[in-house]
């Protein structure tokens, strides 16, 4: 397992959801991809994003008006 970081700063949807998507694709299982935002929508769409392709969202919170989600990357 290893852990992993995406900017996703001054992105509009859909950006952030595309490179949680393209991130992903080159992670392994049990891997971590922590993901910053400043697009509110992002605290909606990437966790549901990530629950569709079944990976686990560990966290999806707003911190200082930026959202921060920690996601598991499943086997897929």
């Amino acid at each position: 397992m290893s852990e992993h970081e995406l900017d996703a700063r001054r992105m509009l949807c859909p950006m952030p959801v595309i490179k949680v998507q393209d991130a992903i694709k080159d992670l392994h299982s049990g891997d971590i991809l922590n993901v910053v935002c400043s697009d509110p929508g992002a605290i909606y769409d990437v966790p549901a994003w990530s629950r569709v392709h079944g990976h686990q969202v560990l966290l999806a919170e707003v911190r200082d008006e930026e959202v921060h989600i920690q996601i598991k990357v499943e086997a897929s």
